[in-house]
């Protein structure tokens, strides 16, 4: 892990995302990668919270251990249901949305005299696509902004009109915060079709064919990261205030997208 993130780090980003694994899993691996980048590196780690399988007293040794460690920054994430659970279902004793998830860590923080946190929250381009969605898509958002959210970061998405429909309808409606895209250079057919799983947005048929394409895992590797770069590039000329790199475990190429753009001291 030292050799990645002294990778990522040198890109300068503006801070480093450290996600749970899936459905919230991976907690206590995640903390870990969070208190090491906190100790020996200078750029914050965005320490992701959901609200997965945990009660609300659970939440709060969470989040207070991250408080003492120094930890500022956080991603406030509703999550997604645990594996085998169809649909999603609180704890009987927790939060039910990613906007009461930021009101508790805000009261939290509180609570213990500590102020000075940067909140970041998700927002869904691709589902804000789909008409019966466009309007709860908004909604939630600006849920988030009205509970202390200070910007959002959004879900994958492959259509820059995607992002740019949410944006501007966001701030007709009164969503003022910064609103960043995410981008994840995919480097096979096998990870992009991974992705689609994860995610429920499904990967462009025509990026999915280049891969399968591909003679080689080099010359598929270029084609990914040449769709991420040109993506990414679309989105910072339409206004974009910066772009989220998911590097899916594979830093080199997310190092490398990053070397094409613009993007030194402005991207994690």
């Amino acid at each position: 892990m030292g050799r990645t993130m002294r990778a990522i780090v040198e890109t300068q980003p503006d801070f480093i995302s450290i996600t749970y694994g899936a459905s919230g899993s991976t907690q206590g691996a995640s903390r870990s990668v969070v208190q090491r980048v906190a100790r020996e590196h200078r750029v914050p780690a965005l320490a992701h919270l959901t609200c997965v399988d945990q009660s609300c007293a659970e939440l709060r040794t969470v989040i207070e251990g991250y408080l003492e460690d120094g930890v500022k920054d956080f991603l406030a994430l509703r999550g997604d249901p645990p594996k085998g659970q169809a649909d999603w279902r609180p704890h009987p004793d927790g939060l039910l949305y990613a906007s009461d998830l930021v009101a508790f860590l805000r009261e939290t923080a509180q609570a213990h005299g500590i102020d000075g946190l940067s909140v970041g929250v998700a927002a869904f381009p691709a589902q804000h696509a789909v008409e019966r969605f466009r309007q709860t898509a908004i909604d939630v958002l600006r849920a988030k902004q009205e509970a202390g959210a200070d910007f959002a970061i959004t879900q994958v998405f492959y259509e820059v009109a995607h992002y740019t429909g949410l944006v501007e309808e966001a701030r007709a409606q009164g969503v003022t915060m910064p609103i960043i895209p995410e981008v994840m250079p995919l480097v096979s057919a096998q990870r992009a079709r991974r992705a689609s799983q994860i995610t429920d947005v499904p990967t462009p048929d025509v990026l999915v064919a280049a891969l399968d394409a591909a003679a080689t895992d080099d010359e598929a590797r270029a084609t990914g990261v040449q769709h991420a770069t040109r993506l990414a590039q679309d989105l910072l000329d339409a206004g974009a205030p910066g772009i989220h790199v998911i590097t899916f475990n594979r830093h080199d190429a997310a190092v490398e997208l990053v070397d094409r753009l613009p993007l030194r001291g402005r991207v994690a």
